[in-house]
């Protein structure tokens, strides 16, 4: 029987090694990461096997985001949407948010999800 992975890292090309090498945060190096892509693959796998100890997110999920078409909506879903749709699953769940970390390199995005998900933590 495989062993549930309790971290989850949500991010459309990189793997928790590739993040180390930049944030030199110790937690990348552990093996029991369990990688989503994008959004969909987010909500299933929390609906599926419940919160994770801790999150990891990246905002651009693809490249798709900022390409429609002269306007500034996102195509694709990103982190941030992942981040949002967390908040209300712990909100509907009377859940605790798991712990989180940002490995973003978009500084924006980035801080849009800390503060969502802080703000959260701060009620």
């Amino acid at each position: 029987m495989e062993l549930t992975k309790r971290l989850l890292f949500l991010d459309d090309i990189r793997y928790p090694i590739e993040a180390y090498h930049y944030t030199k945060q110790d937690i990348f190096l552990r093996s029991d990461w369990h990688i989503v892509r994008n959004y969909e693959q987010f909500v299933s796998r929390i609906l599926e096997k419940g919160l994770p100890e801790m999150i990891s997110f990246d905002h651009d999920l693809a490249d798709e985001h900022y390409l429609k078409s002269d306007s500034k909506q996102f195509v694709e879903k990103t982190g941030y949407d992942c981040a949002k749709w967390l908040v209300e699953y712990c909100m509907d769940n009377g859940a605790d948010l798991p712990e989180f970390y940002c490995h973003s390199m978009n500084p924006v995005g980035k801080e849009n999800i800390e503060s969502l998900l802080e703000n959260f933590n701060a009620q």
